[in-house]
Order: C-alpha cells, then structure tokens, then sequence
C-alpha cells in the first residue's frame, strides 16, 4: 500500500466517524518556543492547555513534521529521519480510553477492502502503563487481546506530559511483530527493533505540578478527559510495504534510486555509501518540505536548520562522486513523490527549484573554498601533535566560508580530530545573538499567558468592528496593570485594555496596529499606542491612562486615528499591488516572505535567487501605478479556504489560516488571503514609489517603499536635488549622467596621478635608507621614520625597495615607520640570509607594535602592524634594534 493511500485512507476512516478533517498545519511553527512542527499534536496544543475553546469534538490530522536534534544519526541507522508524517485523531472531552482503542484496533485489523489495513491482530503487542488497569481490562475484555500479548511498562515509556505543568496522563502503544528475523521473541518490553512500535494512544486524564523528567507530583483530575493520538505513518509504509526499514518505502527509496543514478553507487554496496544515500534521501525530502512552507536558507533559526541539511546532503552527493549541480533532479524527483500527497509542491515546482538550487550554487563555492581551508588548518593541527582544530578556525570557516559548525565537526571527526567547540561558541555568541527581546516582550511570546485567558474565557472572543468603522460604543470586559488583572487604574497607569468590541485593528498580517483613544462615560481617557493579540481572538489595548479612574465594566467610546488608518490602509493596498507586479515579472518564485505596512511607506519581502535588475524594478513601478490609474475597486469577501484556492488567492507562507478566510481582490489584477484594512479604490493611493531593493537572507530580497503624500514629497525632494545640480554643472537634467560621469572620471585620473607622484616621491628615500643602514652584528638595519600620511600601501613598497637594494648575501633588515591619522604604522621586512639567523619580519613586528601600543603579523620575510601612539615611535626604532642585537 502506498504512503498517499495510507494517508488517504486514515483521513476517510475518522471522517467517517464523526471527526473534523484538520488539513496539516505549515512546518513553521505558530508557537514562539518552537522553530518548527515537532509533533502531530502540536496544531492543538491550544486546546489541550485551555487556551482556545476547540471548535470541535472530534479531529483528525496527518500531519507534516520536523525534527533534527539527532541530525548527525540520519543516515548511520535507519531508524533516524528528519521529516516525518504523523496521523493523528483527537478527542476532546468526547470519547476515552475505550473509544480510541477501539477505534485503532478497528482501522489497523479491518481487512483493505473495507478500508483498513489488513493487519493481522495475531502480530499485535500491546504496552500500557503499569498502573493503568482500565486500559488493560479494555484491551483484553473488549478487544479481546490475549492478556500475553499486553505488557505493563513505566513512566519512561508509557506516560505523557508535555515537560512543563499541565495536562499528563498514561499511554497505550500498539506495537507489530516483524518476526524472528528482526530479533529475539518476548515483545516490546525485550525488543523494540522486532516489535515496532507503530501507534501510540496518549490518554490525557490528569493534572501535573512542577518537577523535572517523570518528577512531579499529580494534581488531580483534568475538567475533561482527552484523547491524542499519533500514528507514524513512514513506520505503517514500512510494514504494509514488506521493506525492512522507512528508507526502503516508496516516498524514500525512489530518492535513493535516483542519486544511485546520478552517482553510479548502488545502494547496498557499501555501508559508508549507503550512510550517504540515506543522508541525501532524508534531508532532500526535508529540504523540498521546509521550502514548500515558505522557510529560505539563512544563518539562523528554521532557516539555519534548512541549510545545514541541505548542505549535508549536497556534500554527501561530492562524498558519492558526484561533481554536477543535482539539487534539480533530486527535488524534481522528490516532488514526483510526495506531490500526491501535497499538491502544492507541485504547483510551487518553480519556486522550490529556484530556492533549493540557490543554495547549491552558494555552498559548492563554499565547499571548494572552505575544504581547502579547513584541509590546511587539519594538517597544520596534526604536524604540531595536536588532536583538537582550534576554535579560531572553525569560527573563520563559518564566519568568511559559511561553514556551519555542525559541517566543520563532520568533516573533521572524518579526520581523526574534534574541534574545540567551546571557543568557537565564545567567538560566535556575539554573532549569534540577536536582539529579539524587544519583539518578543511585545508580542508577549513567552509572558505569562494566564491573564488574557482568564478574560477570553469569561468574555470570549472580541468582535472586530474595524472593517466598516473607525469609532464606536464598547464595554470594558478586561484590565491589566503591569501584566496582572485590576479592576481599576488610575492616571498615568500603563494599561492593557479588552473590550467586547473594538475598531482598534491589531498588529497582523504585515499591518502595524491602530493607536487612538479609548473615552469613558465618566470622563477617563486611555490613549492607546498598540493592541494586540496574545492569545487567539482577543485585542489587548495597550496605552497609557491619561485622565481619571479606568475600570472593569465600564461604558467606553472607542475612535482611532483616522489618517493613520488610512495611511496604513494605503501601504497595505499597495503591498499586494507591488507583490503581484513582481509576480508578473519575475515568476511564482517572488512569493511573499514577510512584510511591514505602516503609514505612507511600506516593505515587502519576497522569494529571489539574485538581485532585482533596476530596469526590471523600474517596470514594476511603472505597472503599479498604471493599476492605480485604472481605478479599480477593492473588495473583500469571506470564503472558504478551499474556494479561495480554487479562485487563485495568493496565501502568505507561514501563515495559519482557518477554514473560513477573507479574500482582498483588487479588480483582476490582485486576489490575496489577508485580515488587513485596505482602501476601497486604487485611486486613492495616489502614488507608489519604489525606493529600491536589497538582499536580506540567502534567497530573499526586500523592497521598500513610499505611498501617496510620502510618495510625493521624496519626488519633490529628488526634484529639488536634480535641479541644483544642474544648475552646478550649467546643462540640463537629461544631461546629468553623462556630465557627473565625465567630473568623475577625471578626478579619479587626478587621484591616480596624484598617488603616482607621491608612490614616486617615497621611492626616491630607498636609496637614503639604504646608505644610513646600520650594521648590528653583522645584520645590515635599515630603519627611520618616512613622512606622516604615507600609505600603508606606499610604506610596504618602499620597504621592499630598501630590502631589495641591499646585497643578497648580507643579512637585512628594513623597519619603517610612518603616523597616518594619528595611528602608527610599521612594515618590516628581512632577506633571507637574515632569516638564516632567526631574524623574522613577524617577531620584529610584533615587538615594534607592542612598543606603539597594538598588534600585528605576517609572514617571516615581511610584516605589517600598527598602535595607538604615534609619540612611541622613536622607541619602537630602538626595541626593533635591540630585537635584532639580540636575535643576532
């Protein structure tokens, strides 16, 4: 049985009995403590915390997972991979114990043609927690389980929580029986690789406290009992598909035939090529996944980790033999694989390919660059003994090659040495680090959550007005004073406000948040400078009391800041114009990475491989404002999302949407999911002015931009500009390209001219320093001040000069000095007979700039350095001279 079948036929099973299709979430996790979707249940996590009310009883799921804390084993053994699909079905306060065993038991026995899977009960084991007896009793008397083929196990396996206080219960898992060939009988308690695990029930019945691993003391019964379930559904294939592990199914093996094909390496030849094969499988399929959900290879977060894998598997197609760009191929044959299963891979063939093959070309320059650098840090590091490559060199190949660190630990276990990881992370916390506090304090992503649900479960879900009014009547249902609830606050109180309703649009979607004022009957005013929404559904008003006495219940008139709105809603309607022109211009592979609308300006992220030629951005513009010229209408509708699919809405990757979603058209140009606020007509945006692009990741590039009177007033500046210009150059402003060119030109041969004399005019000192040379112990030194502002550049020509003047088989010296911006400057340089001697340029520099108060180095014919006091000078001449008595 094929994945898509199994797939397709564990979705029709639960839908059958009464549970709600949930399609699979976006692998970027809507979570700010995960990079990405690690679990099936994680979609419902809300649900089972109490968050959000489930808007069913019932769901199921098959869902798209990732996972690489173990990336180094993918491939070592077969039971280790990186994207996976779990099946799941969930009950939430409906069905218990006996109706998910029951139901599992059903779908896995059932014979194919009624639509199960036709496993034979015989082959079934099951585990349940050792103190659960009701589980147990269900097994054996209603299922009718041998009670030898049912072993009780402890909390390690059988007993779940999620590491943190809350919901916690006991586990069933449904284990198959492979046979003898795979190990020694006693079932899953004494063999977990012939008794596979394939299902496990998760019984979530109880309340837990605080504690570390299975610790923690049980508070009690949960208000409901729930049930989740995770069905793994490559471990299913394996089995239903006679095969021996999840690499030999058809999803995985059709990879591995295909870069058997493009390497010559067969797969079972070898275990170090099979090792490769699996690596390149796995991580390709991977790859094509995170892709597909909008992620972009970049030096941090999910895009860190698409890279990484993406460079391991690229890097393991060299270690097969192959010496051709193969990403294509491979992601072509990777979409024919799993295309079935998610038919929007295939429709975002192009964009995936662009992306994946970017990265490519990027890394194999990387590659060749990198290993050569690495190969010398190596050999350096063995020659002196060492067994550890110093955390300097894998902190250069990261930081200049873009070496992740993970390759650099690879490649360098491959030969014989570990790096020293503890410097490299010294090196790179400053790097690495990035100021998200802020962002994250704002969007209260990991703040204690419990204040805003408390309102929503007593008030529910705010009801938005802001769509067709900009002020109205409210009540306040919530108050929060430094984070906690109040029922009051007072003048000058920083508050966070919930009304029942508000006109107050909430930070989403790209589109900053409405500010305005909040005005109580009595006389109070809360001026508001952000809303928005920490937990789903509810607008959190955030502002300052500015008048009087705010309290809980009270009456409210809610107004926003109408030209803001309206400036915001104008950089918002032109995002989807300006996403759509690139569209158009560039292909499906411009797709929307993210986006910022605020007033009068807006920037818009999207999907390139290479740099946006100006004559292409300049046609963008110009379309743009032809639409606005058109005149069309605005309009927004409320559909579903498959209707919106089969109309060719555009959706934002990333995002979660639910199932019914609100559609932005702008005549037939522009059709987009979007919650945000838009003007009715493209006339009232007066002007879009493109100001440019630039790169903002490996794979993306951000335009920004001006709307309207902003638009208006940057033209009118560039006017004023090209106006005094032309009256500088005394021609015409078609003329001014051509006329600053040819100013340039000629001041750029004056500079040359200019570098030229005074190259010319150190030179003629070589023969000076030459004839002053002093002969210490045999070593001709030649050394002095040149005149202050000489070129770091000129200073070594002129040392090479003097060094190249004095006779070759006498032992030289030559260690100029020169002060350029108030800095110090040396360069020293010896011949080879005074190398003979021990005399290195490196060690005298170093001498000289520890004198001058800083550093240098170099090789040991010549040295560059400098320091902070140019008043050392003088005893920076006699250290080197004494350096070189000694040496001497």
């Amino acid at each position: 049985m094929e994945s898509a079948e199994i797939r397709r036929r564990w979705l029709s099973f639960f839908e059958e009995r009464g549970h709600t299709a949930v399609p699979s979430a976006s692998l970027i996790a809507d979570d700010p403590t995960l990079l990405l979707i690690p679990a099936g249940m994680v979609p419902f996590k809300p649900y089972f915390l109490g968050d959000v009310k489930p808007p069913f009883a019932r769901a199921t799921s098959v869902q798209k997972c990732v996972r690489t804390p173990d990336i180094e084993e993918v491939g070592k053994t077969t039971r280790h991979g990186t994207f996976f699909q779990m099946c799941g079905n969930f009950s939430f306060g409906d069905y218990f114990k006996e109706g998910a065993i029951t139901l599992a038991w059903e779908l896995l026995t059932s014979p194919v043609a009624e639509g199960g899977y036709g496993l034979d009960p015989e082959k079934l084991w099951i585990t349940v927690y050792e103190k659960d007896d009701e589980a147990e009793r269900i097994w054996r008397e209603v299922v009718g389980v041998p009670s030898e083929r049912i072993q009780r196990l402890g909390m390690g396996p059988n007993y779940w929580d999620m590491g943190v206080p809350g919901p916690c219960g006991p586990c069933s898992e449904i284990n198959y029986d492979r046979g003898p060939e795979f190990g020694e009988e006693g079932g899953p308690a004494v063999n977990d690789e012939r008794y596979v695990e394939i299902w496990n029930l998760v019984f979530m019945q109880y309340e837990r406290g605080a504690g570390s691993g299975k610790d923690y003391p049980i508070l009690g019964d949960l208000p409901a009992q729930n049930i989740d379930t995770g069905l793994g559904l490559e471990r299913l294939a394996m089995i239903l598909q006679g095969v021996r592990n999840m690499y030999e199914t058809d999803t995985l093996r059709v990879v591995i035939d295909r870069a058997t094909e493009l390497t010559g390496v067969r797969y079972g030849a070898s275990d170090d090529g099979d090792v490769s094969l699996r690596v390149v499988a796995d991580h390709l399929r991977t790859s094509v996944m995170l892709i597909g959900d909008g992620v972009t290879p970049g030096n941090e977060g999910r895009g860190y980790v698409l890279r990484r894998i993406m460079r391991r598997a690229i890097r393991n197609m060299r270690i097969l033999g192959s010496q051709e760009p193969v990403v294509q191929t491979l992601v072509d044959t990777v979409i024919g694989t799993m295309g079935e299963q998610y038919p929007e891979l295939v429709t975002d063939r192009e964009r995936i390919s662009t992306v994946a093959q970017a990265e490519e070309v990027a890394f194999l320059k990387t590659l060749r660059a990198g290993t050569n650098i690495l190969d010398t840090a190596v050999t350096e590091t063995k020659a002196s003994g060492g067994r550890v490559l110093a955390g300097d060199q894998a902190f250069l190949l990261h930081d200049t090659w873009g070496f992740p660190i993970d390759l650099t630990l690879e490649m360098a276990a491959e030969q014989g040495l570990s790096v020293d990881e503890e410097g490299f992370r010294r090196l790179m916390k400053e790097q690495r680090e990035r100021a998200k506090a802020d962002a994250r304090s704002k969007k209260t992503g990991h703040a204690d959550l419990s204040a805003y649900r408390e309102v929503a479960d007593a008030a529910g879900a705010t009801d938005f007005t802001g769509y067709t009014h900009t002020e109205g009547e409210a009540s306040i249902v919530g108050l929060l004073v430094g984070g906690a609830s109040s029922p009051a606050a007072h003048e000058g109180d920083e508050v966070e406000v919930v009304l029942d309703r508000t006109p107050f649009y909430a930070e989403g979607g790209g589109q900053l948040a409405d500010t305005g004022r909040i005005r109580l009957t009595g006389g109070a005013v809360v001026e508001v400078r952000d809303v928005q929404r920490p937990v789903p559904g509810v607008s959190v008003h955030k502002g300052v009391v500015q008048v009087g006495e705010v309290t809980v219940g009270a009456q409210v008139h809610c107004a926003i800041d109408v030209g803001r709105r309206r400036a915001v809603a104008r950089a918002h309607s032109a995002t989807h114009l300006t996403h759509q022109a690139l569209r158009d211009a560039l292909g499906p592979t411009a797709a929307q990475a993210g986006s910022e609308n605020s007033p009068g300006r807006f920037r818009f992220d999207f999907g390139s491989p290479t740099a946006v030629p100006g004559s292409v951005l300049l046609d963008v513009e110009q379309r743009i404002n032809e639409v606005l010229s058109g005149d069309l209408d605005v309009q927004a509708e409320v559909m579903t999302l498959d209707e919106a699919k089969k109309q060719g809405a555009i959706a934002e990757f990333g995002e979660k949407y639910g199932e019914q979603v609100r559609v932005v058209t702008i005549g037939d140009f522009s059709k987009e999911l979007c919650a945000g606020t838009h003007v009715s007509n493209t006339s009232q945006l007066g002007l879009v002015k493109l100001l440019g692009e630039s790169s903002i990741g490996s794979g993306v590039r951000r335009v920004e931009a001006l709307v309207g009177a902003d638009a208006y007033k940057f033209l009118a500046k560039e006017h004023t500009v090209v106006s005094q210009l032309t009256e500088l150059v005394k021609g015409r402003s078609d003329e001014l390209p051509e006329r600053v060119s040819g100013m340039i030109t000629r001041l750029r041969e004056a500079e040359k001219e200019i570098d030229r004399l005074r190259a010319e005019k150190v030179l003629q000192a070589a023969g000076s320093f030459v004839e002053q040379a002093k002969d210490v112990k045999g070593v001709a030194l030649a050394s002095g001040r040149v005149p202050d502002g000489t070129s770091a550049d000129d200073l070594r020509k002129l040392v090479l000069d003097v060094r190249g003047r004095i006779a070759g088989d006498r032992a030289a010296v030559v260690a100029l000095f020169t002060v350029v911006k108030d800095r110090p400057l040396t360069v020293v340089a010896t011949n080879e007979a005074a190398r003979e001697r021990g005399l290195k340029a490196g060690d005298l520099v170093r001498v000289a700039a520890k004198t001058l108060g800083g550093g240098g180095g170099g090789k040991p014919d010549v040295a560059q350095g400098g320091g902070q006091d140019p008043a050392a000078v003088d005893e920076a001449l006699a250290a080197v001279e004494r350096q070189v008595a000694e040496v001497a």
